[in-house]
């Protein structure tokens, strides 16, 4: 009996120490799995160690990743371009699909015409980043001639431009009276040229950079390695970027949803425009289903099927050809109706018309109404029509005319 305990307590006690050794065994693995040596307890820790699973980025020789070091121009670069890459398991990268979608045509193009074999290394003979470079200027991420050493160190403002170009080919830029009354509450704004302005403020509106606590960008500052992750980051994953709200005090600006689920924030010029977005979503109703308000713009289709074929576009533009479009042009603070004449449009899309034509003109409707229906009865009919301008109340409406595709834009803009 006492030999059974005394058994059973060995065990329990056997039981203990293999626990505790597989403990400190995993314990000692899991330092063991940090990519490198020096980020332990860096706040980019968890960032570095994603990035290098995703064989976005590299250390040095003797085992460090010196994240506080400035990062050089080539080394973002690279970054940039593999973080629009997936990794396989043989080792072997590819642009990610997602990536490609977001280009324009023009640069889908160059990828599969120019570097249809891009192997996504660097190069073996000659200097070792340029395949990254040469991409990246190809896809007008930036401009080579701007830089006359790519090993130097990445300024804030530096960095800011990249992101700008990178935004405008693979999203969209934000509205520019938004994003310069956004980056003007910082301090050192000034010391930055009028373009490194723009694209510090655009960084900035688009919640992948942002200033210091002591209310200044840090214009000039040089961008640490650790730091220029986090921004790729950001750049590539919408979900991880800074949120940037409007002030509640300023009504004339409003978040609006635009291509590929994202928002974008506007700043209209008057309180004019700011209702007139609210009729478009109002008018949009009046066509169901077949309708798209992104940006400014209310789109209208001819039926579901119409607006699948379109919206599906890789393009993410392709929503330009809906058959009527009515717009608004905060920057010229202009209004307009894009209509496509074919069988049956007037008809579909008259009522949404008159509401947005209701709300613009007022008392003097009636006469737009007048002018828009003699307009596109003409060109519907073939009959050739002079491109002409016409004044109604306090407006001045240019109307211009394609008689080719049948299409008659009409620009409304408040009389001089």
């Amino acid at each position: 009996m006492i030999r059974r305990i005394i058994m059973r307590r060995w065990t329990i006690f056997a039981l203990m120490i293999s626990v505790l050794c597989t403990g400190s065994a995993a314990y000692a693995q899991g330092q063991q799995e940090l990519p490198f040596k020096d980020i332990k307890g860096h706040w980019a820790e968890k960032t570095i160690t994603e990035m290098v699973a995703k064989g976005i980025l590299d250390g040095y020789p003797n085992g460090s990743f010196q994240p506080d070091q400035p990062v050089k121009v080539d080394q973002f670069i690279k970054m940039l371009i593999l973080s629009y890459s997936d990794l396989h398991q043989n080792g072997e990268r590819s642009w990610s699909p997602a990536f490609l979608q977001s280009l324009s045509a023009e640069n889908q193009t160059i990828l599969k015409q120019d570097y249809r074999y891009y192997d996504f290394k660097p190069a073996t003979v000659g200097y070792w980043a340029k395949p990254y470079i040469d991409v990246a200027s190809d896809l007008h991420f930036l401009n080579k001639s701007r830089y006359s050493d790519f090993q130097s160190d990445m300024t804030r403002e530096n960095v800011a431009e990249v992101i700008y170009y990178t935004l405008q080919e693979t999203e969209f830029l934000e509205d520019g009276q938004f994003s310069q009354k956004l980056a003007q509450s910082y301090g050192d704004l000034i010391s930055a040229t009028e373009r490194e302005q723009k694209f510090i403020a655009e960084a900035l509106a688009k919640g992948i950079m942002q200033g210091y606590p002591n209310g200044y960008f840090g214009v000039g500052d040089k961008v640490t390695r650790a730091q220029s992750l986090v921004l790729l980051n950001r750049l590539k994953n919408i979900k991880e970027r800074i949120a940037v709200s409007s002030s509640s005090a300023d009504r004339l600006q409003l978040s609006v949803p635009t291509v590929g689920g994202g928002t974008k924030m506007i700043v209209f010029p008057d309180q004019r425009m700011r209702d007139a977005y609210d009729v478009l979503k109002q008018a949009g109703q009046l066509r169901g289903a077949n309708h798209e308000l992104l940006d400014t713009t209310l789109r209208l289709y001819k039926d579901q099927k119409e607006k699948d074929n379109l919206t599906a576009s890789a393009s993410g533009v392709a929503g330009q050809q809906a058959e009527t479009a009515l717009w608004l042009d905060p920057q010229y603070n202009t209004y307009g109706i894009t209509i496509r004449l074919r069988e049956g449009t007037f008809a579909r899309n008259e009522e949404v018309v008159e509401t947005f034509s209701n709300y613009l003109f007022g008392y003097n409707a009636a006469t737009f109404r007048k002018w828009f229906t003699e307009v596109c009865t003409h060109v519907d009919a073939g009959t050739k029509v002079s491109s002409k301008q016409v004044t109604i109340g306090t407006d001045t409406v240019d109307i211009r005319i394609d008689a080719d595709s049948k299409t008659v834009i009409f620009s409304i803009a408040k009389k001089n």
